[in-house]
């Protein structure tokens, strides 16, 4: 089989780890910086280009597309799905995951927990927003932003109101959502490959810090995760309309809350933390969705 990552970070341990559980299966593997891509958008033959050559040989694409790029990376990813190549994650499944608004509306819509959020657009309802997601403190989160940039933890009413006010002053989009208190600066990563959490890890930010963040210097550890929470994680994940993905849970007094989806989960923490090969179970994931997708087309033109 031949596999295409899009990446734009060749060395990065993720995309590595990738390449190498590829291999070790024997497939051949090449790494595409999606942002050198450019595509030929037509009905009858649509081809991605890249360099001096065309992309028609791929079996299956692994996206590894950063939130900078998310809307030609997508596109990229879109071409590919056009011509007929598995992608392991669905470029509008990548969209869903990272609009932050539209992603917990899904969630909510499912009946998954979540930390009670709030979303306006005046300022003139500030005070019931605060109010409405349990009062101060209250985290106010910019709808775009990844490993724990945008996010804020207002510790009272006077200083949510104060963020709110200047980032409705650069007419910013966020939200604003409860603050779990009981969670202590940690989650947990749930990595759910298809149906299944794969590998747990729980994450703890440093002292003085909300965040757990790895890239904010948080610590991780294997997690030993309940059943409710292996439920909620793969739940979530299938709201998105996500095959890999990375589910960021709370826990909380009332049960695990997600805090976020992610469709470019890293590897390195959670292989790591856990000691488990997650490489090597995205490519067999890939393995058997492409041979069900040939038997499947098979069976249609018999």
């Amino acid at each position: 089989m031949k596999i295409g990552i899009l990446s734009r970070g060749p060395k990065l341990y993720s995309t590595q780890r990738l390449v190498e559980a590829a291999k070790l299966r024997g497939h051949e593997v090449e790494i595409v910086d999606p942002t050198r891509c450019y595509m030929n958008i037509t009905s009858h033959r649509p081809r991605v280009h890249y360099k001096d050559k065309v992309l028609d040989y791929f079996d299956a694409v692994i996206p590894r597309i950063g939130a900078s790029i998310t809307f030609y990376g997508t596109a990229v990813v879109r071409q590919f799905e056009m011509s007929g190549v598995f992608s392991v994650n669905e470029s509008v499944a990548i969209s869903r995951s990272r609009d932050k608004l539209r992603s917990v509306q899904l969630m909510a819509k499912k009946g998954i927990g979540l930390p009670v959020t709030g979303f306006a657009h005046t300022t003139r309802m500030t005070e019931d927003l605060i109010e409405l997601v349990g009062g101060a403190p209250c985290v106010i989160k910019m709808l775009q932003g990844t490993q724990g940039k945008g996010v804020v933890l207002a510790e009272n009413k006077k200083a949510a109101e104060s963020v709110i006010e200047l980032l409705r002053g650069l007419d910013a989009y966020f939200l604003v959502q409860e603050f779990i208190k009981e969670a202590g600066g940690s989650d947990i990563r749930c990595f759910v490959v298809g149906d299944k959490v794969m590998a747990s890890m729980k994450r703890q930010g440093p002292e003085g810090e909300f965040r757990s963040n790895l890239h904010r210097g948080g610590s991780a550890t294997q997690a030993k995760i309940t059943p409710e929470e292996r439920a909620t994680a793969v739940r979530a994940a299938k709201a998105m309309g996500l095959n890999i993905a990375g589910v960021d849970l709370l826990r909380s007094n009332h049960g695990p809350l997600v805090m976020e989806v992610n469709s470019s989960p890293g590897l390195e923490g959670i292989e790591k933390s856990t000691g488990k090969d997650i490489a090597s179970a995205v490519i067999e994931f890939i393995e058997k969705s492409v041979a069900a997708k040939k038997t499947n087309r098979t069976k249609g033109q018999g």
